[in-house]
This record gives C-alpha cells, structure tokens and sequence, in this order.
C-alpha cells in the first residue's frame, strides 16, 4: 500500500527552491519503499511562489494559516532567521514534525525559550545541518567509532567560500563564526561525541572594506579544546578563488582521514607530477553538498513516518550556536572564551 505524505515548504528564496526541487524529487528516491510525496508552498512573494510551484507541479497557498490548515504532515521552513521561532511553534501546534534551516533563532538568548516550548509540547523538530548526511563525514565517524583511527590527537575543520555574499546579508548574519563555522562546530561535536569547551579565535580583513564596516571579518581561524584536552582548528575565509573548500582532518595515533579529498577539492598539489586533484572544484555550498541536502529531505520524510530517529535536533543546533557565540566573542575580545553551558 503506498504512503502519502504531504510537506507544507514555507519559503522559496534560493535554499528553499533547492529544498522544494529536492522534495519534489523524493518520489523517484523513495518509490522502492512506497512512499508519495506532495508538496505544499507558501511565500510572501507570491507571484514568484506561484512560479516555483507550477514548475514544480505543486500546490500554492497564500499564507502559512492556509498551509498548515490544508492538513500537511510535516512543515519544511526556509525562511530568514528571525522567523524561524514563531513558525517552529506554529508547526509544533499543529502537531506536526517540522524541519527548519539553521539556526533555531537569531541567537542562543532567542533560541532557548523555543527549546523549552518544544520540549513543553512533545514536538518533534529536525534542525538543517546537512552535513551529517554527507558521504565523507558519514565515513570518518564510522571510521572514528569504530576505533580504525586509534585515539584523536588532532581535527583540523576549513570551510571556505569561493566568493563572499552580499554585504547585506553579512550585515545581519551574526559574523563568519555563526554563519559559517557553525557547521563545523556542529560536525565536530557529532562526529567525535565530544563537547567543545573553550575557543580562542582570531580574523583579518583583507577583501572588500565594507565587510569589517558592518562588523564582520572575511577570514577568521578558531582554536578549540574539547572536554577530553583534544585540541582542532576551524577556519573559514570568504575568499577562496580556487573554489568552495569544505574539509575535515582527523588525524589518529593508528590512521589519519580527511573529509573532502576528491577530485573536485579545491586544491592544487605543489608536487612535481603529481596531477591529483583534476576536477573541477564546486563553485558553492548547494554543490558541494548537493546529495547530502537530497538525503537529509529524504531522512526529515522518513521522521514524518515514524521510521528514524531524529538526526538533528534543536538542541544539537544551540550547542554548536554556543560554540559559535564563544568564538565571536573570543574574537571581539581577543582572550579564549568558555562555551555556555
């Protein structure tokens, strides 16, 4: 008997038309285990949503009320940040699982009383950290758990975009720290099971003034200590012609890996004849992780369903926002920060 599951997608700017494309993809992926899904759309720009949901084969609806109300089994949100919290809690009120782009509010004061309103409610709330469901990080914590690697004595995490948004968007971002490293902050502590507890971080600008004139830095590097004494690095610049660049190294007393070492890295060796990389390196985050943003839609479905666990929850999201917070502050005061508790 097939399984009809509706998802009601609220925003379709740039991340939620991929999210809406990837949704509506689902039934190829999901057709051996008798699985439809529909799709339900609503946007404040109307006539853009309206496209986006004809191309699709979608439904449009003209407010989020209606979506909810037309009796979605589980609410997708792509909006901008400062809405998340309210249309968490209109999704938890309706009963319905909801999945939600990081992060769970503009900041960790805003995003604890929606935690404590989750918890109050039973809700079931999947937060967007994508790279979970990446196929490299997937196999360094098999890897790690396993105790291939031997004991960790090093991580080093880079996150790097090929060129930096707008100036605008950076303005109300929260920093590189929040915006960017924040994915790293959470990969490290999923992938290690081990709490980051002090950062000293320090950044430069180099690019384009206006960045450091709405308060940000272009490139920024973190030094982390996690609660075993294990020392990482996190570094993230907005300015890397040679490509996106996402990595992780982890390296063991017994064996060494790192995440990101593939013919599209974006990387040149400096050895004579040595050829590797030859691919083309990504040009965004949407292609780099393009099958881990697939899988992870495709996780948040099987969670409608009642078949997994929840792969990311609110509070995995806060935890790896205080780290953040720790390393802005770090690097506005120039001394190692302790992360919130």
């Amino acid at each position: 008997m097939t399984k009809h599951v509706t998802l009601g997608l609220v925003g379709v700017g740039r991340i939620g038309v991929m999210h809406a494309n990837n949704i509506s993809a689902l039934n190829k992926a999901l057709d051996q285990d008798g699985v439809q899904v529909r799709l339900r759309l609503t946007d404040v720009a109307e006539e853009h949503a309206r496209s986006v949901a004809s191309d699709l084969g979608a439904e449009f609806l003209g407010s989020v009320d209606e979506l909810i109300a037309s009796g979605v089994d589980g609410l997708v949100i792509a909006t901008g940040t400062a809405t998340h919290p309210d249309l968490i809690r209109a999704g938890v009120d309706a009963g319905i699982p909801v999945f939600c782009e990081k992060p769970v509010a503009v900041n960790v004061a805003e995003s604890l009383p929606v935690l404590e309103y989750i918890r109050e409610k039973a809700g079931v709330v999947q937060i967007g950290h994508q790279r979970r469901f990446d196929a490299g990080y997937l196999e360094a914590k098999r890897a790690y758990e396993a105790g291939e690697l031997g004991w960790i004595h090093s991580l080093r995490a880079v996150t790097c975009d090929m060129a930096p948004p707008p100036v605008q968007f950076l303005a109300t971002s929260g920093g590189l720290f929040r915006d960017c490293s924040v994915h790293d902050f959470d990969i490290l502590r999923w992938l290690t099971g081990k709490e980051i507890v002090e950062v000293y971080a320090k950044g430069s600008n180099n690019g384009d003034p206006a960045i450091g004139e709405v308060g940000d830095v272009d490139t920024a590097l973190a030094l982390v200590t996690f609660d075993d004494g294990t020392v990482g690095t996190v570094s993230a610049s907005r300015y890397n012609g040679a490509g996106h660049d996402v990595r992780l190294e982890l390296q063991g007393s017994e064996r060494s890996v790192l995440v990101g070492m593939d013919q599209q890295m974006a990387l040149r060796s400096a050895e004579p004849g040595v050829a590797f990389p030859t691919g083309t390196a990504h040009a965004t985050f949407a292609e780099r992780f393009v099958q881990a943003y697939r899988s992870e839609m495709a996780a948040f479905v099987e969670l409608v369903l009642g078949q997994r666990k929840n792969p990311c929850t609110p509070e995995d999201a806060v935890a790896a926002s205080k780290v953040a917070d720790a390393a802005q502050e770090s690097l506005e005061t120039g001394v190692p920060v302790r992360v919130a508790k």
